[in-house]
């Protein structure tokens, strides 16, 4: 499993705020087959921990304040505003490991599970972010 956490190459170009590994890419598309358009959002903390959460769009009621963070494997990927403020300096990245998936998570019954790794932004990078969207229409 790729488990990148190394910051990109130092570039001119818009930061994203939210990667997939390969392995996450690879069971994007194995969800994506199989249900069809897909959305992450950021769990919580409650039943699933801090799970990232993978629904087939339509199956999860975004709020209109929702974070969209950016788009990993053609998903949206959001989180709630009280999220956001704690994770607003991190680039998130989205893995796979062994183990269960969240309760209402796709990959839930496959043996493995959507993880959030992260890091912090470098300073130049935070000028460089990609810009947000908010809600179910971003």
């Amino acid at each position: 499993m790729d488990t990148q956490t190394a910051p990109p190459p130092a570039t001119d170009a818009t930061i994203p705020r939210v990667l997939a590994t390969e392995a996450a890419l690879a069971l994007i598309e194995t969800l994506k087959a199989q249900h069809g358009p897909l959305l992450f959002h950021q769990s919580g903390g409650c039943c699933d921990g801090s799970s990232p959460m993978c629904y087939a769009q339509g199956d999860y009621m975004l709020a209109d304040r929702d974070v969209r963070m950016g788009v990993i494997g053609g998903a949206p990927f959001y989180m709630s505003p009280s999220q956001f403020e704690y994770w607003q300096h991190t680039q998130l990245i989205i893995d796979v490991v062994p183990g269960r998936g969240g309760m209402f998570s796709l990959e839930n019954g496959r043996d493995v599970r959507f993880l959030t790794r992260s890091r912090l932004f470098t300073d130049d990078e935070l000028d460089r972010l990609a810009p947000l969207a908010y809600g179910p229409d971003a």
